[in-house]
């Protein structure tokens, strides 16, 4: 993947290429992101048993929706913001299944 990402759009673009489709294997879920200020926007990425969709837009029953401002998600896919940390401290917040937040690094390595 190439780094520095300057905007969320490339990121997504990006997804299907660093997708682990093994890691997503027996998998159905439903990852929605809302990336709030400048060069946000939402995207759905929806796996199938090791196949990966990607859209733009809300999706209509996501499993886990990611909310962060862009500039903190951009911050984060460049290495340089640890997830946890954002978690931690705010900049990132998880609603629906946790589990699947804990599986997005094996799913999207991004390193």
């Amino acid at each position: 993947m190439p780094r520095p990402y300057s905007n969320v759009k490339d990121v997504m673009t990006e997804m299907p290429s660093v997708f682990n489709a093994g890691a997503a294997k027996g998998l159905k879920a439903v990852y929605q992101f809302d990336l709030t200020g400048d060069n946000g926007g939402k995207y759905n990425l929806a796996i199938d048993d090791g196949k990966l969709t990607t859209g733009e837009g809300s999706h209509a029953s996501p499993n886990i929706t990611i909310t962060m401002a862009a500039s903190d998600y951009l911050d984060m896919v460049n290495g340089k913001l640890n997830p946890q940390m954002a978690f931690m401290s705010g900049k990132l917040k998880i609603a629906g299944d946790m589990g699947l937040a804990m599986k997005m690094q094996q799913i999207f390595p991004m390193s």
